[in-house]
């Protein structure tokens, strides 16, 4: 499942896993969250729709009122349950590279280069949040409490993000 593992420890003592994630698919859903067609969708994933703001699970991130991120799942499995509903249903695969950054150090290696609060009070397991890190858009998923980061980027700033998380984790600490 994943093209690239490595350990990275900082001099500081952080230990943190680096990897890239293959991720079968990656599908766009925009639909009314009230709409019986949300309701649907959620059966046909087996989980309901995330109706929180920035909270998700393995299998979809929300993103947005009436936007979610789905993984995993086939276009027209969710064309199917969307039936005539307005809404729309893209496969974004191409749209982003998958990678998680893992091990006790993680936050501290991800809190260098992202505005967000990522205390585990503000974020923790099952949070995701579109945001900034080391200057490029990403979308930061918590997986467990670890903790593990699903880092979700442009395929155009992979390697620099790669780089940088890299440099951030074997960087000497701050004090």
């Amino acid at each position: 499942m994943a093209s690239e593992s490595s350990a990275v420890t900082a001099e500081a003592g952080l230990a943190v896993r680096l990897r890239e994630i293959d991720v079968d698919r990656q599908v766009d859903l925009r639909v009314d969250p009230v709409d019986p067609a949300a309701t649907r969708i959620g059966e046909a994933l087996g989980t309901p729709l995330p109706v929180v703001p920035n909270t998700g699970s393995e299998t979809v991130l929300w993103l947005g009122p009436d936007q979610w991120l789905v993984f995993g799942v086939s276009e027209e499995r969710l064309r199917a349950a969307l039936g005539d509903t307005p809404g729309s249903v893209v496969d974004v695969s191409a749209n982003r590279v998958v990678l998680e950054l893992s091990g006790p150090g993680a936050r501290e290696v991800l809190e260098q280069g992202c505005g967000i609060d990522l205390h585990p009070r503000a974020f923790g397991p099952g949070r995701c949040a579109q945001t900034m890190l080391a200057r490029a858009n990403v979308v930061l998923h918590q997986v467990d409490a670890t903790p593990t980061y699903r880092i979700l980027v442009r395929p155009s700033f992979a390697g620099y993000l790669r780089s940088w998380l890299r440099d951030s984790a074997t960087a000497p600490a701050r004090g």
